[in-house]
């Protein structure tokens, strides 16, 4: 059993040389939003860009990608044609992925699921998607609900996936026991039986990719606000984008988030914010 310190940290922050260039570390492919959710995607992205990811590509339906555009001028939206995403989108979003991955030199990474919605339609795009790609992805929020129709489309892939205790269910059809001990075992089990990597969010993160398991306690009870669990995908991608395992990414990315967290709730107590945690990420990773 491994616990999750800052130690961690070492494994996926080294010295950058003085010779680096524009995608050393990383370039992340954020696919996500719809006609009535443009937060998550923007969440994604700046969580990445403060965990240190290079450059981030947002792929959303028109709508969202506008408003997301509008945020942060750090931020980078293609439009899709339509209010939310479908299976004609699915050729252009490959296409974009497979340019992603010649210009990052390889690096490059995916999140995905965040505002999508869980119309027919969508569930549909997502899975043919994921079953036409093997770089790697997070697999959060509404593709998690996608994913769960066709487990084998993703058994042996780079995946990760960021189930809170009902999307666990979701995914697995199993109930979140309450023992944690026993709940350790469930995550192990079924990160073995469906050949991926899993990170429970909870009170204590738990971590496996079927082999080890790993526990985060980083966090603050004022995480429960909304696009908490954005900032957390969007920092996983960024250090999959950077080429580091989903195991180690998936320990890392929960303990910064957490952190940040907790460092944010110091100052905003009941009124913290997904975007407070955002800015305290440069302070638990320096």
């Amino acid at each position: 059993m491994i616990k999750v310190t800052k130690d961690i940290l070492k494994d996926v922050y080294k010295p950058r040389p003085a010779e680096a260039h524009k995608y050393d570390y990383g370039l992340l492919l954020v696919i996500g939003g719809s006609e009535f959710y443009s937060g998550s995607p923007a969440l994604n992205a700046l969580a990445a860009f403060r965990a240190g990811v290079d450059m981030v590509q947002i792929i959303a339906p028109w709508r969202a990608a506008n408003i997301i555009a509008a945020f942060s001028p750090n931020l980078a939206a293609y439009p899709l044609t339509g209010s939310w995403l479908t299976k004609k989108d699915v050729p252009l979003l490959v296409s974009m992925l497979k340019s992603a991955q010649a210009v990052a030199r390889g690096r490059a990474a995916v999140v995905i699921g965040g505002g999508l919605g869980r119309s027919e339609e969508t569930q549909e795009a997502v899975l043919e998607f994921l079953a036409q790609v093997s770089l790697p992805i997070v697999i959060d929020a509404d593709a998690i609900y996608a994913a769960s129709r066709n487990p084998k489309i993703f058994k042996g892939k780079n995946f990760l996936f960021t189930p809170h205790s009902y999307e666990f269910f979701v995914l697995t059809g199993k109930n979140v026991l309450s023992r944690e001990e026993e709940k350790i075992k469930q995550v192990q089990k079924e990160a073995s039986l469906l050949q991926t990597t899993i990170l429970l969010k909870g009170k204590t993160d738990i971590i496996s990719d079927g082999k080890e398991v790993a526990l985060n306690t980083t966090g603050s009870p004022y995480l429960t606000v909304g696009g908490t669990g954005d900032t957390l995908a969007g920092i996983c991608g960024a250090l999959m984008a950077r080429g580091i395992s989903p195991f180690i990414a998936a320990q890392a990315g929960a303990f910064i988030n957490g952190k940040a967290g907790e460092t944010a709730a110091l100052s905003k107590t009941e009124g913290t914010l997904a975007t407070d945690l955002i800015e305290a990420i440069p302070e638990v990773i320096k």
